[in-house]
């Protein structure tokens, strides 16, 4: 049985937040709101709880994962970011965005693509998402919480809570989320392509 959180969507309550985290590091898989609906996270370095992840979501292969960072000083551990490119993604961060890049030796393999050994970075613009970012002190492994048969992430906290309270061990409550599929540029070549147009404005990539 997974414990369900209420959180302050403007001012996060700490001790929930801590609670949060610390499930993470024990090997926790959560549900968590961010700025394109709800998302599943773990740790980077948890094979187990990303395998859950995969098959909660019933996932392909070739399916792109994405770091949740709290800011841009992350993203270059883990990214390989030209000044270009970085200049832009500053620009549009955070928001509504997910960037595509080469990875860097520090994401496991497992999480790269297979063939492309790209990963997806994020920065989301959401008070709970920052907040839990801030207190893990690295970047979550992240993907949105889209089941199996559905086009849309999950919106509906207590919707989620019939769905998942036996297959995750928290569920932060951020109140319910609209859908707004965040846009996907791919930015790990000389030219950028916009894989997919979301809630994210696509005119500075154009």
């Amino acid at each position: 049985m997974s414990q369900f959180f209420y959180v302050h969507e403007v001012n996060p309550q700490k001790r929930l937040i801590d609670q949060a985290v610390n499930i993470l590091r024990s090997g926790g898989v959560i549900v968590y709101p961010t700025d394109s609906g709800y998302a599943l996270g773990c740790l980077i370095g948890d094979k187990n709880a990303m395998e859950r992840i995969v098959r909660i979501r019933q996932m392909e292969q070739d399916h792109h994962f994405s770091l949740m960072c709290r800011d841009l000083s992350e993203i270059a551990t883990y990214a390989r970011v030209e000044n270009q490119a970085f200049r832009l993604v500053k620009h549009c961060t955070p928001g509504p965005y997910t960037f595509i890049f080469k990875a860097t030796k520090e994401v496991p393999r497992r999480l790269q693509n297979d063939k492309k050994k790209t990963i997806g970075i994020r920065v989301p613009d959401n008070v709970i998402a920052l907040a839990l970012l801030e207190a893990l002190g690295e970047p979550l492994m992240s993907t949105s919480l889209v089941m199996p048969g559905q086009e849309f992430a999950e919106s509906d906290p207590e919707h989620i809570r019939d769905l998942l309270e036996h297959q995750v061990e928290a569920i932060l409550n951020g109140g319910y989320l609209g859908e707004s599929p965040t846009t996907v540029v791919d930015m790990s070549e000389d030219t950028f392509e916009v894989l997919r147009e979301g809630a994210g404005d696509i005119s500075p990539f154009l």
